[in-house]
């Protein structure tokens, strides 16, 4: 059985830890550093860090803050935000990434993940997609640029063409949920993780303990990332995997 995993999201931007809702709203949420050495302590099986601005600002992330949060945890760490080339995907694994995460670059340029995944292998190229349900086109859309755009892209579509050019790993945020604390997009979940044969990460909308639970065994996720109710001491870690343990789910 797969070990299910918990994963910290911290949304940087102006080299502070921030959240919002919905993608707007943004409010301080601490240092990313201390975070991360935080839920290190914790018992985060990972983490995921996302410089929020940087695509939309037209800059690469910043390397100086990946360094000290690398520095300061002993588990694996997923960066993304402003990664444009191959080169970029280089400097942020050798800064102490384990992973990169792909967005904005790899839905303008998919060649961009195969050359990623070519050079660093599968396992380190994590493709984010940002995604709400789209009236006219019946299905979830994919969204670029921080969630300010929307792409020509339907969700399915874009995760199994990713998957085939070689991402080892989906990210998957429910715009429409993110923030709201009512619970993971259970539908889009479980649609996503049917239709690849890589790990998907859901995200977007933890607010309670059975929210992780519904996103492992109704969202078919192999991970679940939260932010906000880490951030703000709602709940911990070592709460969310102790409730999951005694709830059937196999997890560190």
């Amino acid at each position: 059985m797969t070990i299910k995993r918990i994963i910290p999201c911290l949304d940087v931007k102006n080299g502070r830890v921030v959240k919002g809702v919905q993608f707007v709203q943004l409010r301080d949420a601490g240092d990313p550093v201390e975070l991360a050495r935080f839920y290190n302590e914790q018992g985060a099986d990972e983490l995921v860090f996302l410089d929020i601005s940087a695509s939309n600002e037209g800059r690469k992330t910043m390397i100086d803050v990946v360094k000290k949060v690398a520095d300061a945890i002993s588990i694996p760490f997923t960066v993304g935000g402003g990664i444009n080339s191959v080169e970029d995907m280089k400097n942020i694994l050798d800064a102490g990434a384990d992973k990169v995460s792909l967005n904005t670059a790899a839905v303008k340029n998919p060649d961009l993940i195969k050359e990623g995944a070519g050079a660093f292998g599968s396992k380190s190229i994590v493709i984010a997609i940002d995604a709400k349900f789209d009236e006219e086109m019946g299905t979830w859309r994919v969204y670029t640029n921080g969630g300010e755009k929307a792409a020509d892209k339907d969700v399915l579509t874009w995760a199994r063409e990713a998957v085939e050019l070689g991402a080892g790993e989906i990210l998957l945020t429910s715009m429409d949920r993110d923030g709201e604390k009512n619970g993971y997009d259970i539908e889009m979940t479980k649609a996503v993780s049917e239709a690849v044969s890589v790990p998907v990460i859901a995200s977007g909308g933890a607010g309670k303990l059975e929210h992780f639970k519904e996103a492992f065994v109704e969202g078919k996720a192999d991970a679940a990332l939260a932010a906000s109710v880490f951030h703000y001491k709602e709940t911990s870690v070592a709460e969310v995997k102790a409730y999951l343990k005694k709830n059937g789910v196999n997890v560190r």
